[in-house]
């Protein structure tokens, strides 16, 4: 009998997997973390054997403490960090270099050299041209590993983004696919015509050989044969469509904002694309049975990875979920604010040689302070997206759905509905970005019929209302746009 879906969830610090019941319940979970290698100031790779182990792990743990088997499991859905590039052997499944994260900012001379296509390339893909994407990725390894661009024209490397790969893996070499969300977000895949661009390629000089099998969201990706026979992966979507899906933002304006590494503001914005103008980027949310849905678009690069800092650079805390409590020690940051610009600055601002800032401190500013301005610049640059979305798209946000890691940090979503004025809003199961690739496949293998049938699962675990008066969240957040303005305006000396 198949009581469960399996979703893997192969995020930037960490994977997971779990099970799901036909409840859209998560049933059970493993994870395991995933190291980021820093070679050089502002370049972030990892090893993509080690992320393809880190995936075996959690299956296995994961049938191992559930008891389940996976004669139990009607199919498999994958989720990831989008963006993130390698590049292998389809003889031998070996990467040639390592995984280029999306974080990086190594291929930024790569971007500055095709400045005078920006135009072109946002006409093409609904996306700024920036290192975030995939193509400049893919042409840094291509430039830097010896021989690497005649075997890709002579069709022996593969490309693939984190979900390529996996599937790749887990079919033994027998599938090379990527779905329509992640196709969206190579900066080589035209999303208007819904396939890869003949133009892009030859912008970028990527041989066509090298790409990956562009299918549907919900699609039989192949046999996970690694695994068992007869399991088939039946569901794909990059990590914030996937989320988009698990928070079943199915209606046109439905929005979600994911709290993980990077924050991630998608809105369902229905069968036509919209171009911002004003920073969103226009993307491909799914598309199901060959019919296309679009979304809007807000990325902050540095959400609660900044925690993460504080965790590994400080040594305050020493598990990222303790910087609620530690934070809540002051009843304010004494005016401290802190701009996590590590890698640049997303949307709206799209700067990438703006670089981290803290601003207001005083002998009376102490550690816990700073912790806790560390988690208001998670609000306060979501506020920035959501902000810009409500001027793309016409319309005043009265709910916020949100998931990922920080959701669960109650004085950080508080805070997040006060400075919105705005109720916010945690599902039952946080774990939407699992969810969501999990749905995708329940939908591909029959698990579930309709999105009507996967909306019945959906439920509210808490809200969280304003409790600010709006002039007091007016001047905090004016003065979150003064740090912000002081960061930009901060040159290094090279």
């Amino acid at each position: 009998m198949k009581k469960y879906i399996m979703s893997i969830d192969q995020g930037t610090t960490s994977t997971r997997a779990i099970l799901i019941n036909s409840k859209g319940e998560e049933v059970f979970k493993a994870q395991r973390p995933v190291e980021c290698l820093y070679p050089k100031p502002g370049w972030v790779e990892q090893d993509p054997d080690k992320i393809w182990i880190s995936v075996v792990d959690v299956i296995n743990e994961l049938l191992i403490v559930s008891g389940a088997s996976m004669d139990e499991v009607a199919g498999i859905g994958i989720t990831n960090q989008r963006e993130t590039t390698i590049v292998w052997e389809k003889k031998t499944g070996r990467a040639i270099h390592n995984a280029i994260v999306w974080q990086s900012k190594q291929t930024q001379k790569i971007c500055d050299r095709m400045a005078e296509h920006t135009d072109f390339i946002a006409k093409r893909t609904g996306l700024r041209l920036n290192p975030y994407f995939s193509a400049s990725k893919i042409r840094f390894i291509l430039d830097h590993v010896k021989g690497a661009q005649k075997r890709a024209e002579d069709g022996e490397l593969a490309f693939g983004t984190i979900d390529s790969w996996l599937v790749y893996k887990l079919t033994n070499g027998k599938s090379h696919m990527t779905d329509v969300s992640n196709a969206s977000r190579t900066m080589l895949f035209n999303i208007f015509e819904m396939r890869w661009d003949k133009e892009l390629l030859k912008l970028w000089n990527v041989p066509a050989a090298m790409l990956p099998e562009v299918k549907d969201n919900a699609a039989d990706y192949g046999e996970a044969s690694f695994f068992k026979s007869g399991i088939h992966v039946w569901g794909v979507a990059g990590d914030q469509q996937s989320a988009l899906f698990g928070q079943c933002c199915f209606r046109e304006g439905e929005s979600k904002n994911t709290y993980g590494t990077g924050c991630f503001m998608l809105m369902n914005t229905g069968k036509s694309p919209i171009r911002s103008k004003n920073g969103l980027l226009t993307t491909v949310a799914w598309r199901l049975n060959g019919e296309t849905t679009y979304a809007l678009e807000g990325s902050v690069f540095i959400g609660g990875a900044v925690i993460q800092w504080i965790r590994d650079q400080t040594r305050w805390i020493e598990d990222s979920s303790d910087s609620e409590m530690y934070a809540e020690k002051r009843p304010d940051t004494a005016g401290v604010y802190f701009v996590p610009a590590f890698v640049g600055l997303g949307t709206p601002y799209w700067d990438d040689d703006a670089r981290g800032a803290i601003f207001g401190l005083t002998r009376g500013a102490d550690r816990h302070n700073i912790t806790r301005a560390a988690l208001y610049s998670i609000a306060y640059q979501s506020k920035d997206v959501i902000d810009t979305m409500e001027r793309d798209a016409h319309l005043d946000l009265n709910v916020l759905k949100v998931d990922g890691g920080a959701s669960q940090n109650n004085m950080l979503l508080q805070f997040q509905s006060d400075i919105l004025q705005c109720e916010v809003r945690v599902p039952k199961c946080v774990e939407t970005t699992a969810l969501g690739a999990g749905y995708l496949a329940g939908l591909g293998c029959g698990f579930w019929k309709s999105l009507s049938e996967i909306s019945a699962n959906h439920s509210a675990a808490k809200c969280f209302f304003p409790k600010m008066d709006p002039n007091q969240a007016k001047k905090l957040y004016k003065g979150w746009r003064n740090a912000v303005d002081a960061t930009r305006a901060y040159k290094p000396i090279e």
